[in-house]
């Protein structure tokens, strides 16, 4: 395939590195990312035609990962290196002697040849270190803010073809709720309350949530995803292991040990079951939990499981409008 010809269906076959927004405490950081050797270009056009919203969808998954290559990222001057695994993955923790203070800090990295050592693609993002307020909150994403109809996978995969990361419409007022608690207690809008994306959808699809949460004014935060998929894979989009679901959410509470959570999901997958078992390990750690009711057959597990969580001495609230939701934040006093 021509470079031309790729150049026409927005795809390009140059090393790409691509990293995702970062997170950790003051004195160690997390940075994670994927190495491609055919990866797609940044869409820059959206528009309400089906044709187009569908090829920028698949071309998120025309990807090859380039296996076994060394990484070099850099955090506050202190750079740590990696090779990245089959899927082209890494994950690096970067230990910091001089402590970062809160906030959003830049980092770089470098794909590196094999052979030489030379630099052969750059890429930027940024990390977290939450500011020091008593609360953060870790949001599931489809059917939870993101209208996706996750128990049907035919609808799913419908949505997302005949949809971009501009037309997809969130929940009613579910901005509203996420903002207010970015800014409750003692935060403010410069120094909010942390917010992680937790879900089961795949790292291929990080540029488009990344559009959609900014384009509806959700709280700048970190995204944890599911592993990348391959096209011959996309039916199966948003089915990954949900057992790892529960592995990012402990990673993101061990790496923020001074502050409390509330945990926001729906009852349509496994979100339920997922945060009665963090609840259960880290009873002292969780403030609320947030259910969305959007799956009829899910309410029985998803009552079960909350019935689990008071008992456990947590807060719940489970709502089918963010009104409603909002409305319970606001009264617990947040």
């Amino acid at each position: 395939m021509t470079e031309k010809l790729l150049a026409r269906l927005r795809l390009t076959r140059r090393p790409t590195l691509k990293l995702y927004r970062g997170f950790g405490s003051p004195g160690c950081v997390v940075v994670q990312g994927h190495a491609f050797r055919q990866s797609p270009l940044p869409r820059t056009r959206y528009r309400p035609n089906f044709w187009a919203n569908a090829w920028g969808l698949l071309r998120l998954f025309l990807v090859r990962p380039w296996a076994e290559v060394p990484v070099r990222v850099t955090v506050a001057g202190h750079t740590a290196g990696a090779r990245t695994d089959a899927d082209g993955f890494f994950r690096l923790e970067i230990p910091l002697p001089t402590p970062l203070p809160a906030g959003w800090h830049p980092a770089t990295a470098e794909l590196l040849d094999i052979g030489t050592g030379t630099p052969l693609a750059h890429a930027t993002t940024e990390v977290h270190v939450p500011y020091e307020t008593p609360l953060a909150f870790i949001s599931d994403i489809d059917d939870t803010f993101l209208v996706s109809h996750s128990a049907t996978r035919w609808q799913r995969l419908w949505v997302l073809l005949s949809r971009n990361a501009r037309s997809r419409a969130p929940f009613a007022d579910v901005a509203a709720h996420y903002q207010w608690l970015a800014q409750a207690g003692p935060a403010t809008p410069e120094r909010p309350n942390a917010f992680f994306y937790v879900s089961s959808s795949e790292w291929n699809l990080y540029d488009f949530i990344l559009e959609f949460t900014a384009h509806n004014h959700l709280p700048k935060g970190v995204f944890q995803l599911s592993q990348l998929k391959r096209l011959s894979q996309l039916r199966h989009t948003g089915q990954n292991k949900h057992a790892t679901k529960l592995d990012r959410i402990v990673r993101i509470l061990e790496a923020c040990p001074g502050q409390r959570f509330g945990l926001l999901g729906d009852d349509s997958q496994q979100d339920p079951g997922i945060y009665a078992e963090v609840v259960k390990h880290f009873p002292a750690r969780i403030r609320v939990v947030y259910l969305r009711q959007v799956h009829a057959a899910g309410r029985p597990a998803a009552e079960a499981a909350l019935a689990q969580i008071k008992q456990a001495g947590v807060e719940t609230c489970y709502f089918k409008h963010s009104r409603d939701a909002l409305r319970h934040s606001q009264e617990m006093g947040l």
